[in-house]
């Protein structure tokens, strides 16, 4: 399995960063851990003023960030437009500030861009995207400013507690999903 040799990989396009929400991080963060080509996934905060935002904070939807998965991952084995494709599969992105039960700006819809060419391609996948859902999207596409790592505890979430309930009945059948449609591009197949 590849990894990041550190940050200089980053700067020197040898991999390249997606920074989404989808609602909860640990649903988001569970379906993009089996992705061929990505190689780190982590839950955290992006979109809010202040730096260092706790759980609770961003809980309240006071602090004005939105929970995020930030994907480190290599273009030459998954594109931008491809993780896209899935974030907009694997979420309802015509519900504002709403995934399921979890209501609030935290749980926004949102595509924090890295680049020119990344906010060329999120507005075109959105569009392409549309076809597929009766009512508009509402995904927001912003410039991507800070990203925060949410608590050790939020990492690796669904994989670290799978009989959790929350993990059982809300997390499992997205997973299953997403690995039915995305089979070829699951790591080890």
């Amino acid at each position: 399995m590849q990894t990041i040799q550190n940050q200089q990989d980053v700067l020197s396009g040898n991999v390249e960063l997606a920074t989404l929400g989808g609602g909860c991080f640990w649903c988001v963060e569970a379906i993009y851990q089996d992705l061929k080509g990505v190689l780190k996934v982590e839950s955290g905060y992006s979109g809010g003023p202040s730096d260092n935002p706790t759980y609770r904070e961003v809980c309240s939807g006071m602090s004005g960030h939105a929970e995020v998965i930030q994907i480190t991952f290599d273009p030459t084995l998954v594109t931008f437009q491809d993780i896209l494709h899935i974030f907009f599969t694997v979420h309802d992105p015509t519900t504002l500030n709403r995934q399921g039960n979890d209501a609030g700006t935290q749980y926004r819809s949102v595509i924090y861009y890295h680049s020119e060419a990344q906010r060329m391609a999120a507005l075109e996948v959105m569009e392409d995207a549309q076809e597929a859902w009766d009512g508009p999207i509402v995904t927001e596409i912003a410039a991507f400013e800070k990203f925060f790592k949410a608590e050790d505890y939020h990492q690796n979430y669904y994989k670290d507690n799978p009989n959790q309930g929350y993990c059982s009945f809300i997390i499992a059948p997205k997973v299953r999903k997403f690995r039915e449609k995305y089979t070829a591009m699951l790591k080890g197949e």
